[in-house]
Parts: C-alpha cells; structure tokens; sequence
C-alpha cells in the first residue's frame, strides 16, 4: 500500500527513508520538492549532495525559494562527509553527524536531511554499510530527524539493496512510499 510522503512525514516526528533512484530527472524532482516541503515545514536542510548534481539541485531550489528561505539549507559535500578519512569510516561519519545535528538541536531546530550515498566499489563497505544504516536509523528515531538516503539503483547489487531494505523501514519510489517488508524488527523503533 502505498503512502503519500507528506502524510507520512507529517504523522511521523521522525523517519529514515530509502529512495533507490534510476533517472536523475526524477532524482533531481524528488530531492527538490523534498526539500522545498521541509522549507514550508520550517524545518532546516540538511543536504548533503554530490558535485554534480548540486548545481542542478540548486537551481531549481532557486525557482522555488526565495534567499532567505535558501539560508535553511546546509549544504556538505558528500565526498567530503563520507570519505573524510581517506575511506569509508563510520566513526568518522558518525562524528560528523552528532556535530552536524546536536548544533542544531540545541537549538530546537527541526531536521530535515537528503544524503546521497555513493562510492566507487561496493565490495569492501557493504558490510559497513549495514551497520552505518542501522545506527542511523536508530539516530533517527532517538533525535526525531528525517533522514532520506539516496543511492542509484543501478550501483546496488541485490545483496546491498537487500541490507538497505533492513536497515529502512520506509521505502520511496516515484509513485509514493512503501513499508520495507524486510525492515529488521530488532532495528524497529517506535515512530
């Protein structure tokens, strides 16, 4: 059964999503109306995007949303927030996101995300994958954040989509959400 992303997020005080897309036109819609609707929910962004498509992002943002709205949204580098380290190291990602959301908690500002996560080879991280997605998911629930995670879907072999759809209880695609019917119950929080 599929559910419309706003009534979810509006009847839920947080939310770690999956979105597994495969065109970047629809990519490029999905992360902007997200973001626009976080805007309208006074919620600050967090969007941590690729040097490729933030140009793009950015500007249909800017079609949309006046400067000062545009001052809601932090911007990061995913390159840099993933592989700071020189690797894949959920320390130091972890590191960056208690930093990055505990600023703005403190000053019980709402959190809205859109990470898109990317590397170049899936061999070595899928296991650090699973465990990274678990912890966040559990953040998720403990800060009250709406996290989404993006990857390509063309990047994913089965055995990660398969990790990914454990770890997220909330599945979107371009017609709506879905419930992950593989979400892990030890990984369920309540909403």
């Amino acid at each position: 059964m599929k559910i419309d992303l706003d009534e979810l997020l509006a009847d839920n005080r947080s939310a770690h999503l999956l979105y597994a897309f495969n065109s970047m036109t629809n990519y490029i819609k999905k992360v902007v109306q997200y973001i626009i609707d976080g805007v309208a929910n006074q919620q600050t962004i967090i969007l941590i995007e690729n040097e490729r498509y933030l140009p793009l992002v950015m500007k249909e943002l800017k079609v949309h949303l006046n400067d000062t709205e545009m001052t809601d949204i932090h911007i990061i580098n995913n390159f840099d927030f993933y592989f700071s380290t020189g690797c894949y190291h959920p320390p130091a990602i972890l590191g960056h996101i208690e930093k990055m959301y505990m600023s703005l908690l403190e000053q019980n500002k709402s959190i809205r995300t859109w990470t898109h996560v990317e590397w170049s080879t899936i061999e070595g991280p899928l296991k650090i994958v699973e465990e990274l997605e678990k912890v966040v998911d559990q953040l998720s629930a403990d800060m009250g954040l709406t996290i989404m995670c993006a990857y390509d879907e063309e990047r994913m072999p089965e055995s990660l989509k398969l990790a990914l759809y454990r770890t997220h209880k909330f599945i979107l695609s371009d017609d709506g959400v879905d419930y992950s019917k593989f979400y892990k119950m030890e990984n369920a929080v309540e909403i």
